[in-house]
């Protein structure tokens, strides 16, 4: 499968279409059956909290997934990202309520590159404050 999205439709400047996902105490459950990462800042808020976190908080590479998943959904094809990394800045606190966070993420096309690859950068928030930095992909488009 190839990006749905051609190379020559996209310009510097395009943006992707933001998406808001929600973390529950649940979801940061079954992430950690999922990944093995069964470390006690992500389910037990006394240890969180012990260890000077305001509370639970999310794992970072769930909340990284997550963001992606605004350029995959655009392109239509989870192989068209060729490479991706991001900074931790702050963490997806998790509060222990029928609510939980929520991760507001929005991407822009930031520069065009060779071979019909292009970079978006990804600007990934919780609470109001960025929880991830530098987030660049480079994504191969049709």
């Amino acid at each position: 499968m190839t990006a749905k999205i051609a190379y020559d439709d996209v310009e510097v400047g395009t943006e992707l279409p933001a998406q808001t996902f929600t973390v529950t105490r649940d979801t940061l459950v079954r992430y950690a059956g999922a990944s093995g990462d069964f470390n006690p800042i992500h389910w037990n808020e006394r240890f969180a909290k012990a260890v000077g976190l305001p509370d639970v908080i999310a794992h970072g590479m769930f909340t990284m997934a997550e963001a992606i998943r605004v350029v995959t959904d655009w392109t239509g094809d989870p192989g068209a990202v060729v490479e991706y990394g991001v900074r931790f800045t702050k963490p997806v606190v998790v509060p222990d309520d029928d609510k939980g966070a929520t991760v507001e993420v929005a991407g822009k096309v930031a520069e065009k590159l060779d071979g019909n690859t292009v970079r978006v950068d990804l600007v990934a928030t919780s609470g109001g404050q960025k929880v991830l930095g530098m987030a660049r992909a480079v994504v191969r488009l049709a």
